[in-house]
């Protein structure tokens, strides 16, 4: 294989597309890498069988997330063997993991990068970097709403988890530089700003010696034509105070909070180097709610964890049941080497993993359905996402995109995408509300 300083200056005429794989933090690194392609004179497009040249934005997370990463890299080198591609990049989590594995186990690709590598993608293909305008985003997300990652990487200790290993310590965006980024996309007709880094609650430390997410958000919400600033990935060990008071007050913040619990047994969390226990997870839950009135908390959980007993699993079930989150999702657990949780072994079995995750979620269905029960009759803003088979499909400030509740508005008006609307809902049922408009 060429060494990649060897490797032919390719026609800026070349067509590019650039596929992404993963987390919304992934979405956002593509759409940076895109922009900069665009401004370099590449056409982009949407579809790899009429591109020239590929880009595979990896994630490497866990075992699913890397298999269907090495499966797209595969179908991009059957294109290459048959003409229909000239040149495979890999970039992203899984090529900054592996990138000494990979290279050695498929060296058909042309050129492998870590994360964030901009600069060398761009000149891979003949480009140069445009260093003024490297925070600017070429959205790939409906024009009306725009992930931000206010951060990079993580220092939280976490036993299972990989993200340090391929994203590194924690790394605080300036502030100037997101408000800068937030009137950009304001300006090109963002509404929702959906906040996003590996640990939302710890914006600030590295930087400014203390935790100023909530700061960052008032200061977000000025940007006038923002109308909903949603948080995503906050972590609950050092959830700031001054956070709590932010969402309760500020109305342009979604009553919205996605904090990743994980486990909710003390045995299970010490192992998990959480740095939490039961009682101050509920301490924190308790006042969340009591706080924030109408407040929608999402949280996620991991099943066959190593140390996880029956015992352990059946405190989560009851808290579960208990708690009655409005939004939840379950992983099963993936062993990742080179974390302090790969000593431990994986002593579940697949089929006790997905047995423990059916089980939780059937029982969140049954909640989730309860909840929109409640909501029939009820008058709900709703912003417009999509169009679909003479329907409008929208969210409510409880749903974030992609993974929580959609609401389907009949109407035989012509509404627009990214638009707010007055709903009512009439029908329901687990994930899906049902509207007319009011």
């Amino acid at each position: 294989m060429l060494k990649q300083k060897e490797r032919p200056e390719m026609s800026k005429k070349e067509k590019i597309s650039v596929i992404t794989l993963g987390c919304s933090k992934n979405t956002v690194d593509s759409e940076r890498l895109m922009n900069q392609l665009k401004i370099n004179d590449f056409e982009l497009t949407d579809n790899p069988d009429n591109a020239d040249s590929v880009i595979i934005n990896t994630c490497g997370f866990i075992e699913a997330a890397k298999e269907e990463s090495i499966n797209t890299i595969l179908s991009a080198i059957e294109l290459k063997k048959k003409g229909r591609l000239k040149k495979v990049v890999v970039s992203g989590c899984l090529s900054e993991r592996y990138m000494d594995d990979l290279r050695k186990e498929i060296p058909e690709v042309d050129a492998y990068f870590g994360t964030e590598a901009y600069e060398e993608v761009v000149k891979e293909f003949g480009g140069n970097l445009k260093y003024e305008l490297l925070g600017e985003r070429l959205l790939t997300t409906p024009k009306h709403f725009a992930y931000l990652k206010i951060s990079e990487g993580c220092d939280n200790p976490c036993s299972f988890c990989a993200i340090p290993l391929m994203r590194g310590k924690h790394k605080t965006k300036p502030m100037e530089d997101l408000i800068a980024e937030a009137e950009k996309l304001s300006s090109q007709g963002v509404k929702e700003l959906i906040l996003i880094g590996q640990d939302t609650t710890d914006y600030g430390v590295d930087l400014y010696g203390k935790r100023n997410i909530a700061e960052l958000i008032n200061k977000l919400s000025e940007i006038k034509s923002i109308e909903w600033i949603r948080l995503m990935y906050a972590y609950p060990s050092h959830f700031p105070e001054s956070l709590i008071e932010t969402i309760a007050s500020n109305p342009k913040v979604c009553k919205y909070i996605d904090i990743p619990l994980q486990h909710i047994s003390d045995n299970v969390l010490k192992s998990m180097r959480r740095g939490i226990t039961k009682r101050r997870t509920l301490e924190l839950l308790n006042k969340l709610r009591e706080s924030i009135p109408g407040l929608t908390l999402r949280t996620t959980f991991i099943t066959g964890y190593p140390a996880e007993t029956d015992a352990d699993f059946e405190e989560l079930v009851n808290f579960v049941k208990d708690f009655e989150f409005e939004r939840f999702g379950v992983f099963t657990y993936s062993i990742e080497e080179n974390t302090p949780s790969y000593l431990l072994g994986d002593p579940h079995s697949e089929e006790v993993k997905e047995k423990r995750k059916n089980l939780l979620m059937e029982i969140q269905r049954d909640i989730s359905h309860r909840q929109n029960e409640k909501l029939i009759g009820k008058n709900l803003k709703v912003l417009i996402d999509a169009y679909e088979n003479g329907v409008y499909i929208g969210r409510t400030e409880s749903d974030a995109p992609e993974v929580d509740c959609e609401v389907f508005v009949e109407t035989n008006e012509k509404l627009e995408i990214g638009n707010f609307y007055d709903t009512v809902i009439y029908d329901c049922n687990e994930y899906d509300l049902f509207a007319k408009l009011a």
